[in-house]
């Protein structure tokens, strides 16, 4: 990612998300009302719709792993779907 406002956006992304305390996915969308569950993954619309943040949660620890942050082609073209862990 080269553009400086989607790092913005991914920093406002993370304050909220190092203090939520969520418990599942209803929770997310409580926060992020276009969060949503593809596979193993949370995926959260960055910037507008211009970037994904897929992520797995692991709700029970309390802990947030971002595994890809994609612009919208390079979502749509779906190889992060190719992860083991999908």
């Amino acid at each position: 990612m080269t553009n400086a406002n989607s790092c913005e956006s991914l920093y406002d992304w993370y304050r909220v998300a190092s203090k939520a305390a969520w418990q599942n996915l209803i929770d997310v969308q409580a926060t992020y009302k276009s969060a949503e569950s593809v596979g193993n993954f949370t995926v959260f619309n960055i910037k507008g719709n211009h970037y994904r943040l897929i992520v797995d949660i692991v709700y029970i620890r309390q802990t947030i792993y971002i595994k890809y942050i994609l612009n919208h082609a390079e979502y749509d073209k779906e190889n992060w779907k190719n992860d083991a862990y999908f």
